[in-house]
């Protein structure tokens, strides 16, 4: 089976999750047996051509300028250029089975496909504007997406979402029929030794906190649903325990947050490290005490994942698909959305009881293995294939 997969991010290009998942459920679906082609745009920078594995190319097509457009224009003008592009691939490599697409920003261009080579289309729904909006669609760009991504659940065969809170957003915000989604949870693959010996794992950690110090680890996107403001405001009730907090990572809330630090008096408590790549992630979840996600919106929750896999506590809000990822008092600790108190908390109750915090640490590392392994994903996925594909056979565009 031949898939076309159609994503806007994909390495070196990654501003969130859904970059990542294609990265990494493209080689796992080879590893099955699956032919794989990638088709993304050419942002930042990565071969035009890319062979990842047998069976698995990656194609980065460059995207024509848009001046003057807004994003969601933006987006509809290069949409005419990845489907230009797929046309003339299909060409070359042969016919592809089917078309799965991810997110809005790729969806006028597989329906289109869709349509121009009658074979199946399939979705991954990574998230919602309406949800990052707290169920509000603030401005006409937001409509616009909204708009698209209704398109993408109509046009598609199946919908794969990563939860069940996803399930029922696509339910409710685009009226896409319950026996039309299937739930299949993002995978996390175990990383590497990352410390050969303690003595560097100790430096490593020196140049975010002393020795003396608890440290409390927050990586991600920079923006208002993360619930960041959440976190610092309960800050001073956790300082006081010789705690320093380290935020990493880029967005639209940076300034907005550094300023509530700043006037909170939390300038020598709160680090903002800015930009950290993958290595130096994993190794401050090696170190941290504990990581905390206070999200407001959260589909899934890859960033559990993580700490999961490097067997750092974890503290997380009860949004969305984090509730489902994390069992409360068993893998990590849970605190309710929005709620300043319960989440000083429940990173108190981490640092006063490391031992517990260690035995949920230890429940979460086996149950990554166990649950959330890329090949157990890529064998969940296969299975919504195949069934699309044996439907569509049996249907008038397969005669």
């Amino acid at each position: 089976m031949h898939v076309l997969q159609l994503s806007w991010e994909f390495p070196p290009h990654v501003v969130g999750g859904m970059g990542r998942h294609v990265a990494e459920l493209s080689p796992a679906l080879v590893d099955a047996g699956m032919r794989v082609s990638v088709l993304t745009p050419q942002l930042h920078g990565g071969p035009t051509v890319e062979e990842w594995a047998s069976g698995l190319r990656v194609y980065r097509i460059p995207i024509s300028p848009a001046l003057g457009a807004d994003y969601p224009h933006y987006v509809t003008n290069a949409s005419r250029d990845l489907e230009r592009a797929a046309d003339r691939l299909r060409d070359s490599l042969g016919r592809f089975d089917l078309i799965h697409a991810h997110d809005w920003l790729t969806a006028e261009a597989a329906g289109r496909l869709k349509h121009l080579w009658r074979i199946p289309l399939i979705a991954t729904i990574h998230a919602t504007e309406r949800g990052r909006g707290r169920g509000i669609l603030n401005d006409r760009a937001a409509q616009q997406i909204n708009d698209q991504e209704w398109l993408l659940t109509y046009e598609s065969w199946r919908v794969i979402v990563c939860s069940q809170f996803m399930a029922q957003q696509v339910g409710d915000y685009f009226q896409t029929p319950a026996d039309k989604v299937d739930v299949v949870p993002n995978g996390m693959g175990m990383p590497p030794r990352l410390f050969a010996r303690s003595e560097e794992r100790l430096a490593f950690r020196r140049g975010f906190a002393a020795d003396n110090e608890r440290l409390i680890f927050y990586v991600g996107r920079v923006v208002y649903e993360k619930g960041l403001q959440i976190l610092i405001a309960a800050w001073p009730q956790i300082a006081p325990v010789g705690a320093r907090l380290v935020i990493a990572g880029t967005g639209s809330y940076l300034d907005a947050l550094q300023s509530q630090a700043e006037s909170a008096g939390l300038n020598g408590r709160v680090r903002f490290t800015g930009f950290l790549s993958d290595e130096d992630r994993d190794k401050i979840y090696h170190v941290a005490d504990a990581a905390v996600f206070p999200s407001l919106y959260e589909p899934f929750g890859m960033v559990a994942l993580e700490a999961f896999a490097a067997g750092c506590p974890l503290v997380v809000s009860d949004a969305g698909g984090l509730a489902e990822v994390v069992r409360h008092g068993k893998t990590g600790l849970i605190a309710p959305a929005d709620d300043v108190d319960a989440l000083a908390a429940a990173v108190l109750e981490c640092l006063y009881r490391p031992d517990e915090a260690r035995i949920r640490a230890n429940a979460a590392f086996l149950e990554v293995r166990h649950h959330y392994a890329w090949d157990r994903i890529a064998d969940s996925t296969i299975s919504v294939y195949r069934r699309v594909i044996a439907e569509w056979q049996s249907s008038d565009w397969g005669k």
